[in-house]
């Protein structure tokens, strides 16, 4: 059987690192984890167990550094099965009239205008899968929803995630072998997420990692360009009655 190649980024904690520690157990799959940091003790332990994980640098919005990731991806495995776009940022709190237009620059910046220069990057090399079914997923939020909006005054983030939401439907729309798709992975207990927790007066997010990983995976396992690009999953549908809950196995746009 041969093997899929996978790209996480954002892959030296929280969200990432778990994503990387599923995908590293399984069989017949090469995991390039991408971070800021490749030399993270994180990684560097996880690769040290894991010959088929590979830590890369990879910055968020910064088209050099991204096209020589996917061309050490390249010539390291040869294909590009799966991406991964994971990494963000969500560290601005407060009312819209208050926040700081850096922090709108800054957020759109690696939110939005990241996962364009990653796709710009990778998306030769992507759409060559010998699969046939390339996937491309973004992981977004459910504050990033226009219909089911979360009041918890976070716009620059819930901004950025609603306008990479759209670039899901236009990657869906135009390509027709490419799975596309958004997901939500819940209000995940990570450094970032427990921040936005303690914000809006939560010791901590409700959602483990470990949860968050498997419903995010559970989504991207046997997708197909018919039942699952284009649309904004949920990581799994949530029944608690916060006004954090998605009750839908789709969130809206």
């Amino acid at each position: 059987m041969s093997n899929t190649v996978y790209l996480v980024t954002g892959a030296n904690r929280g969200i990432g690192l778990g994503l990387v520690i599923t995908l590293a157990a399984r069989p017949n799959t090469i995991v390039f984890a991408g971070a800021r940091d490749p030399n993270a003790q994180s990684l560097k332990d996880l690769a040290a167990k894991h010959s088929n994980v590979h830590p890369i640098k990879f910055v968020a919005n910064d088209p050099s550094n991204n096209a020589a990731a996917i061309a050490e991806i390249k010539k390291s495995a040869g294909q590009l099965d799966v991406i991964i776009a994971n990494a963000g940022i969500a560290k601005s709190y407060g009312p819209l009239a208050k926040t700081p237009l850096e922090e709108y620059k800054e957020h759109w910046e690696v939110n939005t205008l990241g996962t364009v220069v990653l796709y710009q990057a990778a998306h030769e090399l992507l759409l060559a899968s010998p699969t046939g079914a390339p996937i491309f997923t973004y992981i977004s939020t459910g504050a990033g929803s226009l219909a089911r909006y979360m009041p918890m005054q976070n716009s620059p983030y819930g901004s950025s995630k609603a306008a990479a939401n759209f670039l899901v439907k236009a990657l869906d729309a135009e390509n027709p072998s490419l799975i596309a798709l958004a997901i939500s992975p819940g209000w995940v207990a990570t450094d970032m997420g427990n921040m936005g927790a303690v914000a809006n007066g939560l010791p901590e997010a409700p959602v483990t990692i470990e949860d968050s990983v498997g419903g995010i995976l559970s989504r991207i396992d046997g997708a197909t360009k018919e039942k699952s690009s284009g649309r904004f999953w949920n990581f799994k549908a949530t029944f608690g009655g916060n006004p954090w809950d998605i009750e839908t196995e789709e969130v809206p746009w």
